[in-house]
């Protein structure tokens, strides 16, 4: 008969329910969340003003000559560095207050890191949109106020996010829309006047570009952070809610390692190749963490392979918590990770060690190879536990010899509580980390828990027998990874589709002023087809038409089959968006591609005055022109 070495989790009260706006959280909401955020925003102004003023002080004394007043800056300039170093000192107690975002449920659990999202300033598009819009694309920039508000209040929208799918559908959908709007306002070859402004999330300092790009990395940024918020705030008490936090912080990797490999020369600190690595390293081990607890969730019985199973899960967590500290240790990281994120990583990785060792030795004292037992399979399993058995032992001799078993079991004990010590003590040694109190609870009915056991079988020669305890090898039943955001799954709109096709309005190609052009119809054809949305594409050229034969414009061998550049506004009667098919012959672009054979530019014509034939007349009001390096069309 067996019994609970760690009871079930008891089950959850019911949740209540979250009011958000259908864009964005509250910003005036006083929940714990937007207080702390609201204190990240105080805090990156105060760090601001002191670093303008450090930044001072260091000019005035390379270029100050009088030695008192040398004497009298560097007095300021070490209060400055003073006051800078406790305003980062209270913002790192920001980063570590995890009790606010984690779920409201009541927990025996030691708590899990999230990321506080970055802060930014408001930044205006209007008038720099209007006046491309004006200098590029030849339209009035007022008739496009309601699109470029639907902009800046969707950016509003992103500062507050809700900690759900929705707040990063929000997030993913505004980082399309930059993609969007890099395409059709900023061009490779200017910038345009923007100044975006971020603050670092670790250090607090501001980093202010004009490029879109920093805004871009940003948004990714606070979408991996609030897939961390996410899985915090999940609760740890359910199936569902512990696979919902391993979702959350394998994609919350997935976002920072495309951040990481996507956009390389950020600025800030906190998306510095070093650092995000780091960070992904972090929610992979907090994901592996709650794959641990989703196992031990309905208690661990204390039965012999339950035991094995628990004790490499455990090892695993560990193991990857001893690799996270190691690279929070190495530099430049160590220089502006939170203290106590290092700290918490350090006591987990020796935690968890602890609880493996110590299933161990429950595994070997608990239990004696009887009659009728699967002999094979334990010996399997227990050989499987480590690299290699202790000098002189066996692992079938060992599970027939109780006091070879005992023995193993003890040195088990005894290193389990050696780890369960330096767990305690570290958390001891890190302030922020003596303040969570259900931390230190956690800590120490583990550390007691093995102290008791241990003192059951310990014996005065323990100090001379006993062995050291081989190291357990690590396993998994589910091995967590990276899932890389799927930005195709959101869908958005285009908020500047009125200005026509994306791939042919573009802030990189540069367009005449719209006019009209006139042509008269041959037996009511015209010869081409068009396609798409005013203003449409011409896609479909008769070569025999008097369209193809008129001197009024011209395109480039070069463009490689982008021979459809020609977009016309047309304004017919029946208003159809449908495909207007005029004459079914021989394709442009094939009859494009005929020409370019047999000479390097070809001429594509639209008379700008019409024959005078008794037919049908058509007209095409506002034509837009492509020009490129190449050619024009007139």
């Amino acid at each position: 008969m067996t019994h609970a070495l760690m009871p079930a989790a008891p089950q959850p009260l019911e949740k209540e329910n979250d009011d958000y706006f259908r864009k964005g959280c509250n910003p005036l909401a006083q929940t714990g969340r937007s207080k702390l955020q609201n204190q990240r925003a105080a805090l990156n102004q105060q760090i601001l003003k002191a670093v303008r003023m450090r930044t001072g002080a260091e000019n005035l004394l390379k270029v100050a000559t009088n030695q008192k007043v040398r004497e009298q800056v560097r007095l300021e300039l070490s209060f400055v560095n003073s006051d800078l170093q406790m305003l980062k000192e209270e913002l790192e107690g920001l980063n570590i207050s995890v009790g606010v975002y984690q779920s409201t449920e009541e927990a025996f659990m030691i708590p899990l890191i999230p990321l506080g999202l970055k802060e930014t300033k408001d930044v205006d598009f209007s008038v720099v949109l209007k006046d491309f819009i004006l200098e590029h694309y030849s339209e009035d920039g007022y008739l496009y106020e309601d699109e470029i508000a639907d902009l800046m209040d969707l950016r509003q929208a992103c500062r507050t996010p809700s900690r759900d799918t929705a707040g990063v559908e929000l997030l993913m959908s505004y980082f399309i829309q930059l993609g969007f709007v890099e395409s059709r306002f900023f061009p490779h070859t200017r910038q345009m006047g923007l100044l975006f402004t971020w603050y670092d999330s670790l250090t607090g300092v501001p980093v202010s570009q004009q490029n879109l790009l920093l805004e871009k990395a940003s948004i990714l940024f606070n979408i991996g952070a609030l897939y961390t918020q996410i899985g915090t705030r999940s609760n740890r008490q359910t199936q569902a809610g512990l696979e919902n936090a391993v979702d959350a912080f394998q994609r919350a990797a997935g976002v920072l390692s495309y951040l990481k490999e996507t956009f390389t020369h950020t600025p800030s600190y906190d998306m510095s190749p070093a650092m995000l690595s780091v960070l992904v390293k972090m929610m992979l081990a907090q994901a592996q963490e709650s794959v641990f607890e989703k196992i031990s969730l309905p208690g661990i019985q204390n039965e012999f392979f339950m035991l094995v199973k628990v004790a490499q899960e455990a090892a695993k967590v560990g193991e990857v918590y001893q690799h996270l500290h190691s690279a929070m240790s190495q530099a430049p990281v160590k220089e502006n990770i939170p203290y106590s994120w290092a700290s918490l990583a350090c006591v987990k990785a020796h935690h968890y060690r602890a609880l493996a060792h110590y299933f161990v030795a429950t595994l070997l004292i608990d239990h004696q190879l009887k009659p009728g037992a699967d002999e094979d399979h334990q010996e399997k399993c227990l050989s499987q536990l480590y690299n290699h058995m202790p000098e002189g032992l066996t692992p079938l001799a060992t599970l027939k010899n109780d006091h070879q078993r005992r023995q193993l079991g003890k040195c088990h004990l005894r290193r389990a509580v050696t780890h369960h010590k330096e767990s305690v003590r570290e958390a001891s040694l890190c302030k922020k980390l003596r303040d969570i109190q259900v931390l230190q609870e956690v800590l120490s009915a583990a550390h007691q828990r093995s102290r008791l056991k241990y003192s059951q079988y310990q014996e005065d020669d323990d100090l001379l027998n006993l062995i050291d305890a081989p190291d357990i090898v690590s396993k998994t039943e589910q091995e967590v990874e990276i899932i890389l955001p799927q930005f195709s799954k959101v869908t958005t709109t285009d908020f500047f589709q009125k200005l026509g096709p994306l791939s042919v309005f573009s802030a990189n190609k540069r367009w005449t002023p719209p006019r009209s052009i006139h042509f008269t119809a041959e037996k009511g054809e015209v010869g081409f087809t068009f396609r798409g949305n005013a203003p449409v594409q011409v896609y479909f050229l008769d070569p025999s038409c008097s369209a193809a034969h008129n001197k009024s414009a011209t395109y480039s061998v070069g463009m490689q089959k982008t021979y459809s550049m020609i977009c016309l506004a047309i304004e017919d009667d029946d208003k159809s968006d449908k495909t207007k098919k005029v004459s079914k012959k021989l394709s442009f672009l094939s009859w494009g591609t005929n020409k370019n054979r047999q000479k390097s530019a070809s001429t594509l014509c639209l008379p700008a005055v019409g024959v005078a034939r008794p037919h049908i007349k058509k007209k095409f009001p506002t034509p837009f022109s492509l020009l490129n390096t190449d050619s024009s069309l007139y």
